[in-house]
């Protein structure tokens, strides 16, 4: 299988710690969930607002979820976020009627992300639907007793000659997300701490410290 170049997301409705990591331009864009969203302090009438912001800011995509009991609700719901905007990927959950919705939504043109997929079964259906992301949860699944990082790798695996990728979540520590990117993984959230660690190792910090000494020394 052909490798995909990885991309970074930022998993956050903290909108300065997103601000500070999209300036820097390490990630691609941003991805929230209801969950999010609430420990965040926002509300569902501030989406607009959090989209517009992060789009102004230089986000590629910017990743909001729809709700509801059934396919129906999940794309009338659906609807007012793909009026965001055309950096906006719906997020879907992975049930019976999230996948109706994720096949219809993908019919329609929409940018889809299937989200708490546990199964490699789950992914293969991500893929055969059209979803351009699948949303495995790598954490939850190790809490869960389930060896996350290979059923990962197969999830990448089986999505091989269509268009759906893996973004994997529930990322704690830079560890997460080089051992999933040497197993073929090429997407990744996380949340800011995550992101920033990954940006640090006290060598280069050393390092960087003694090039300006040397150039004072110089006379610069």
């Amino acid at each position: 299988m052909t490798a995909v170049a990885p991309r970074l997301y930022v998993d956050s409705a903290d909108v300065d710690r997103v601000a500070s990591l999209l300036a820097a331009g390490v990630v691609h864009g941003v991805t929230t969930n209801p969950t999010i969203l609430e420990r965040g302090g926002r509300t569902a009438a501030e989406i607009p607002d959090l989209y517009a912001r992060w789009a102004g800011e230089g986000a590629g995509e910017i990743f909001f979820q729809t709700w509801g009991g059934d396919t129906a609700s999940l794309l009338r719901n659906a609807e007012g976020i793909r009026a965001l905007g055309d950096r906006v990927v719906v997020k879907v959950p992975a049930t019976r009627d999230g996948f109706a919705a994720a096949s219809a939504l993908v019919r329609d043109g929409a940018t889809v992300l299937v989200t708490a997929v546990y199964s490699v079964a789950q992914a293969l259906a991500c893929a055969s639907v059209g979803a351009q992301y699948i949303a495995p949860y790598l954490g939850r699944m190790r809490d869960a007793g389930i060896d996350g990082d290979a059923v990962i790798a197969t999830m990448q695996e089986v999505c091989g000659g269509s268009e759906s990728n893996v973004l994997a979540a529930s990322l704690r520590s830079p560890d997460d997300i080089t051992g999933l990117r040497l197993a073929g993984v090429p997407y990744f959230t996380a949340a800011p701490d995550v992101i920033e660690q990954m940006l640090f190792h006290e060598v280069s910090d050393s390092s960087a410290a003694e090039f300006d000494a040397a150039m004072a020394r110089l006379g610069a």
